[in-house]
């Protein structure tokens, strides 16, 4: 429900409003942000005004109460144990969330075939993921191409067979033209549209 409101608020007051849903960024960040905040910032008023922010911080609010210890500004010098402890437990959670996520994918990956290669293989493949993040290259066209990669190969095989190996066939019909075209034209273009940015900038 954060979220959705968010989304509203961020399109109604953002000067781009009416680009949201549309490939722009911030229809995603701002929905994501209010998430992440309300599960978290539900503890604020639990944790220093004894006033549950969520359903979950009530349950919890509960927890403490049968424990003996009172939510409030006291809190932190009359049981700083337990109040660090309630922070620590959310870093703690994410570590372990990105543990589980880890293990599930392992198992996973190891249950098709029952081989530790495949292991290695996610392995590497995750180095590379994280390589591309941290170097900005997008990593949905990787996966697209590593999904459609086979089909494309085999399709390109059976028309070459069926040609007797002509590579002609390719350029012959408008629509596999047109196809090859766009593909190379997407390979030109966004080096020469970020060059072309650059001598902007520097003008």
């Amino acid at each position: 429900m954060a979220s959705f409101l968010a989304y509203i608020t961020e399109k109604r007051i953002a000067k781009d409003g009416h680009t949201f849903g549309q490939g722009n960024i911030k229809g995603v960040a701002a929905p994501e942000v209010a998430n992440n905040a309300a599960c978290c910032g539900s503890f604020v008023p639990l944790l220093t005004l004894d006033v549950p922010g969520s359903g979950s911080t009530v349950v919890l609010l509960g927890a403490l109460l049968v424990m003996g210890v009172t939510p409030g500004p006291m809190m932190m010098t009359e049981s700083p144990d337990i109040f660090w402890g309630v922070i620590a437990s959310m870093y703690i959670g994410n570590l372990m969330l990105l543990a589980l996520i880890l293990l599930f994918c392992m198992i996973g990956v190891y249950g098709l075939k029952f081989s530790a290669f495949d292991l290695w293989v996610l392995l590497g493949f995750g180095l590379v993921g994280l390589m591309m993040r941290l170097n900005g290259f997008p990593v949905a066209p990787m996966i697209l191409a590593l999904i459609l990669g086979g089909m494309m190969e085999e399709n390109m095989r059976r028309a070459l067979q069926i040609s007797g190996g002509d590579w002609m066939v390719f350029l012959d019909k408008p629509i596999s033209a047109g196809l090859l075209g766009v593909a190379v034209f997407s390979l030109i273009l966004p080096p020469l549209w970020h060059r072309l940015r650059g001598h902007r900038r520097h003008a």
